[in-house]
């Protein structure tokens, strides 16, 4: 059986080996890294036929839980490391013709530890061990959101690094608490002896893991990074940070209200925070100008939406919020690696000056509408099928609130539509005649993104099989963790 501690080690050690091997090869590390990206997305494809019978448990150095440290693939965590590689490959197939300036090897680098640092984070089935991981996380993404080395990215990643900061030191004063109440660090152990401490404790404890993953997983009001990180760092660094760094934060997040510490009693305040973060980061997206502000808006938003389906406490609701995990991921991805190269091409940052862009580069300018609409719900897209599911998983739980909470969600959803189709509108209309470039994007920085549209335009298709692995996940994330069950 293929062992998942290799979905860490083996992007961990490639990115520790790409300095000395640019030594011997000067430009191998980008091979080396897809090399590693492709290895994760096998490992993971197999895990995920094998977790069918089960979770899959590791112990690390041979000692058991509650001592020894380890792993739990289940659905939950396999289905987010195939995003998390998939992902990652399709972005690095990208940064390829994309990134040509800078320090190449640090880049890649430090690519491969952010896809090691999230990988872990759905994975370990240690508190400590996710505050490591979460720190790998935070720390390549400051570096790479400065990574072009202007005034702009150092600004927006020091102000990333302070409330980060913040974040990671609550995080670890929740850790320390959990500690001291319970003498343990292990999920599952945590799980079962949550019961016996103090429900004061027990909410500081909740409240501080909530406000430490929150900066990262850019909730309200914490979210201000997210912005101006956007705005300065390279395309494929925003694929990444809206693909599937934030919304593994806020998994992480769920799974430890559900599973560890059996927490429904705060799911309406977070069900109403998602709502709020929607609305507050839809409405600032349809005041933007500059394309990329406008898409971390945006991410704002969905992962509100996200919030409010995962936080219904019903099987349905976090069925829904998996589906629109995984039309989000692709969608954004699409959006900002399509306005990738219309940036460097225009070298504007503002969609007006997009306009006829379309006529010089027709596959990135309908592929960004295809994201564009997917993301809106409009059939027969992916995210049609996801926001209706949303709303039906929070109509079927009978509660006045979700009602009025479904009626902001719709808000949301109008708003989300006015501001990208009048970006899309710009895109197509006029004859491109005032651009002054000319050539579209290379090859094989256009095959990425075809491939993520044909996700998002033939998505419907598999939707037994997502049904059926999302389902998996939801029944896993709102079962209670017990070491009884993992020996």
């Amino acid at each position: 059986m293929v062992n998942p501690i290799l979905l860490i080690v083996v992007p961990l050690a490639t990115a520790f080996f790409i300095p000395i091997f640019s030594l011997i090869w000067k430009g191998g590390s980008k091979y080396l890294a897809l090399l590693a990206a492709l290895f994760n997305i096998a490992v993971a494809s197999e895990l995920l036929v094998k977790v069918k019978n089960g979770p899959i448990h590791v112990t690390i150095a041979g000692y058991k839980a509650p001592i020894g440290i380890d792993l739990l693939a289940g659905h939950l965590g396999v289905v987010f490391a195939l995003i998390i590689s998939v992902i990652g490959f399709l972005v690095l197939i990208y940064s390829i013709s994309y990134i040509k300036g800078g320090w190449l090897d640090r880049y890649y680098a430090l690519f491969l530890l952010l896809l090691a640092g999230t990988t872990g984070m759905v994975l370990t089935n240690d508190i400590f061990n996710l505050f490591v991981f979460f720190e790998i996380v935070c720390i390549s993404s400051y570096i790479l959101v400065a990574y072009n080395q202007d005034s702009h990215g150092l600004e927006a990643s020091i102000k990333y690094l302070i409330l980060g900061s913040i974040g990671s030191t609550l995080f670890l004063i929740a850790i320390a608490l959990i500690y001291m109440k319970m003498g343990t660090l292990n999920m599952a152990d945590i799980s079962d002896k949550i019961g016996g401490i103090d429900s004061a404790s027990r909410m500081l404890i909740i409240v501080l893991l909530i406000t430490g993953l929150g900066v990262e997983g850019a909730l309200f009001p914490l979210n201000s990074w997210l912005p101006d990180a956007h705005a300065s760092a390279p395309s494929t660094i925003s694929a990444l940070l809206s693909g599937f760094v934030i919304e593994v934060a806020l998994i992480v997040l769920v799974k430890l209200t559900y599973s560890v510490f059996h927490a429904t009693s705060i799911l309406v305040f977070l069900a109403v925070l998602g709502v709020t973060t929607l609305l507050i980061g839809e409405f600032a997206a349809f005041r933007q100008e500059n394309i990329k502000r406008a898409l971390a808006y945006s991410s704002i938003g969905q992962i509100g939406l996200i919030l409010f389906a995962l936080s219904l406490n019903t099987e349905a609701g976090i069925r829904a919020g998996m589906f629109q995990i995984i039309n989000h991921a692709a969608s954004k991805s699409i959006l900002f690696l399509a306005s990738g190269y219309m940036i460097l091409k225009t070298g504007s940052y503002l969609y007006k000056d997009y306009r006829g862009i379309a006529k010089k580069m027709p596959v990135s300018a309908f592929l960004f509408a295809v994201g564009a609409l997917s993301l809106i719900g409009v059939p027969p897209f992916l995210g049609f099928f996801s926001k209706i599911q949303i709303i039906m998983a929070a109509a079927a739980t009978g509660s006045v609130l979700n009602l009025w909470l479904i009626a902001a969600v719709l808000l949301g959803t109008i708003i989300e539509g006015i501001y990208f189709l009048k970006i899309v509108i710009v895109m197509f209309s006029g004859t491109g005649e005032e651009l002054s470039f000319s050539g579209g994007a290379p090859f094989g920085a256009v095959l990425p993104i075809i491939l993520l549209g044909l996700v998002v335009i033939a998505g419907f298709v598999f939707l037994p099989y997502l049904n059926t692995v999302n389902t998996s996940v939801a029944q896993e994330i709102v079962k209670h963790l017990s070491l009884a069950q993992l020996f």
